[in-house]
């Protein structure tokens, strides 16, 4: 009989090995300790399971607290009564209902770009990535594909299909040394990276530019954590900041955070239609029939509308607010950003521990372990929203510092 062989995987692109093994016991002592897994009732704020423990949730994405906006919720069922379907299940560019061009077309409106929409901002980078890595999202040129270490798995994920149709490699984070250098040696790069990163902070935009300009460097951001939460009309961090405003700066964002309903919008400048069209023929799963449904069109419409509004600057000012106080009490390497993520630092041994015991305080803020941060650098992600209240932000604070948070130098400021 003939011996059957074993495959030794390269783990040129991506480790599912290292991941799995390592982070998977994390994943269970946080299900063990019930971090994981949690089922809870969502009402007036406050979680509460099936055995009546209740709990203010600090590890949320909605910064703006818009996913529970009465205007929100009825803008989605007024899209559903409108067009009479939740999906239209046929790809886009066959047959499509005005409900996704009235929403791109509102975007572009709000952001000042050409829109195309997206079921989620992972889906659309597993799309579009390997388009500009094959040169038909850019000027044409295969661009050598450098992705940041530390830029989000629904990008990091994309390297395999990029590495078929052009060089891939891996970036120290924010690393503008290499970058440059690689300018002067590839005839085009293309940086993958966060404009806000899941952890804390944003990405060197203006410095970027520079290099756009000088070296035609492309960048394609994730601004999704920053979207809504930062900028004028909530366009972000990447568009508040970014003066190249053409083919060399591709920006995707989900709506799924602090706008507050669900899908992605991608953002492009100066493209002409074709390149548009290519996008939604051949970028993956954007050009599947799943497109975002009604329901999450119509809520779409209606959050881009609250944006339009002071309402969006006083739900703004109110995180920022949220954040400020926070900072004021427990200290963190992100103390004094605008960004209203913080991470709390614990050690591998004692990050679990830490947050069941916030848990049972009444409060949940997710462990962060490896693969999510390095190894050594676990900690309590902390996301403060415009929602929270000074009396549960304190009570927070208070609980982390019993937990080894170390407190704030200066004093704490007056209540809001």
């Amino acid at each position: 009989m003939t011996e059957r062989r074993t495959i030794t995987p390269p783990h040129r692109y991506r480790d599912n090995d290292k991941a799995v093994g390592v982070g998977n016991a994390f994943w269970d002592m946080s299900e063990r300790n019930g971090l994981a897994g949690i089922v809870a009732d969502l009402e007036d704020g406050v979680l509460r399971t099936a055995e009546g423990h209740e709990f203010v949730n600090f590890t949320c994405c909605s910064y703006l607290d818009l996913d529970s906006h009465p205007k929100v919720i009825d803008g989605a069922v007024a899209a559903l009564r409108r067009f009479g379907v939740l999906d239209h299940c046929i790809p886009r560019s066959r047959v499509q209902i005005p409900a996704l061009l009235e929403l791109e077309a509102s975007l572009g409106e709000l952001f000042g770009a050409d829109v195309v929409s997206a079921i989620s901002a992972g889906v659309a980078s597993a799309g579009l990535l390997p388009l500009i890595a094959s040169g038909h999202l850019g000027n044409g040129v295969r661009p050598l594909m450098v992705f940041d270490k530390y830029c989000h798995v629904s990008m990091a994920g994309a390297k395999p299909a990029c590495a078929d149709e052009t060089e891939v490699v891996t970036c120290r984070h924010h690393d503008l040394e290499f970058l440059e250098d690689a300018c002067k040696r590839y005839e085009r790069v293309c940086y993958v990276v966060d404009g806000a990163d899941s952890l804390g902070g944003y990405a060197p935009v203006r410095e970027l530019a520079v290099l756009q300009e000088k070296y035609g460097l492309l960048v394609y951001y994730d601004d999704s954590h920053s979207v809504s939460a930062y900028g004028e009309r909530g366009v972000g961090y990447v568009r508040s900041h970014c003066p190249v405003r053409d083919e060399r700066t591709i920006t995707v964002a989900t709506l799924n955070k602090a706008f507050g309903t669900s899908g992605a919008a991608i953002l492009l400048d100066g493209y002409p239609k074709g390149v548009l069209r290519v996008i939604e023929r051949f970028a993956g799963a954007l050009s599947y029939s799943q497109p975002m449904n009604t329901a999450a069109v119509g809520a779409s419409l209606a959050s881009a509308e609250i944006h339009r509004t002071p309402e969006l600057t006083a739900l703004q000012g109110r995180m920022r607010v949220a954040v400020e106080l926070f900072d004021t009490l427990v200290t963190t390497a992100q103390a004094g950003s605008t960004y209203p993520i913080r991470v709390v630092p614990m050690s591998d041994e004692t990050v679990i521990e830490a947050g069941r015991r916030v848990f049972e305080a009444g409060y949940y803020v997710s462990p962060v372990f490896f693969p999510i941060v390095p190894r050594g650098t676990a900690g309590l992600r902390v996301m403060l929203r415009a929602g929270h209240t000074v009396e549960q932000i304190r009570g927070l604070c208070s609980v982390l510092v019993d937990v080894g948070a170390t407190p704030a130098a200066r004093p704490a400021e007056a209540a809001r």
